[in-house]
């Protein structure tokens, strides 16, 4: 086991995509192979038996689907950050991986190029939603979320609590709006947003503005 190289499973039940994905893999000095499963179930067992940096987590598949062996491999193995690799450019899948811990969204026609660079980003810690879905869930679906955490309680789960002009500042983000955008909505200037964007992302240890959302998804600080 070499501590340099990105360790990466891959859950798929179809073998032509594991064993394509897996050739591709193993053609990179810096990642390491370290198995694949057909179904949810044996991809979690996989995941803990192995414990690789990424897993690859297609959706479908039968038994316990890819969203729930999301959602369970965080449980039991919160440090492997698992991208969902699917066919499927749905705005529920997304919305769902998000919510059950995934750092990324791909679809299985992606170049191989595109496949290697988001699991290199995902190991740096980046968030990977990229296909149109995404773009459109980011920026829309958020308006018809019915479930919202009271902020209040948002602000006391952080060490450093947001302010409740950095929340609206995340609010707006969320909707997709631009820095400029949000200074005309919320009437300050360019640069106040610039300096509230900073904050949030400091605050709720987000490396760029996808990330933030993402997380804001997941936890509902959004609405």
């Amino acid at each position: 086991m070499d501590p340099e190289r990105i360790r990466i499973i891959i859950a798929d039940d179809q073998p032509l995509i594991r064993h394509g994905i897996g050739f591709i893999i193993k053609a990179q000095q810096d990642m390491e192979w370290c198995g694949e499963a057909g179904d949810g179930r044996e991809a979690v067992n996989l995941a803990v038996r192995t414990r690789p940096h990424i897993a690859l987590m297609d959706v479908q598949m039968p038994g316990m689907n890819g969203i729930e062996a999301t959602r369970e491999l965080r449980r039991q193995l919160p440090e492997c950050k698992v991208i969902i690799l699917t066919t499927f450019d749905l705005e529920e899948y997304v919305y769902e991986g998000i919510r059950a811990g995934a750092v990324g969204y791909l679809l299985k026609d992606a170049a191989p190029e595109e496949l290697l660079h988001s699991i290199r980003a995902a190991s740096r810690g980046e968030a990977i939603y990229r296909t149109g879905a995404a773009a459109r869930m980011i920026s829309e679906a958020l308006r018809q979320t019915e479930s919202f955490q009271d902020r209040q309680d948002m602000r006391l789960s952080l060490p450093d609590p947001l302010t409740d002009r950095e929340l609206e500042v995340l609010q707006e983000m969320a909707y997709g709006l631009k820095n400029e955008d949000i200074a005309a909505k919320l009437h300050i200037s360019e640069s106040t947003v610039k300096t509230h964007v900073h904050r949030v992302l400091q605050k709720i240890g987000a490396e760029d503005r996808t990330q933030a959302v993402v997380l804001a998804i997941r936890n509902q600080w959004v609405q």
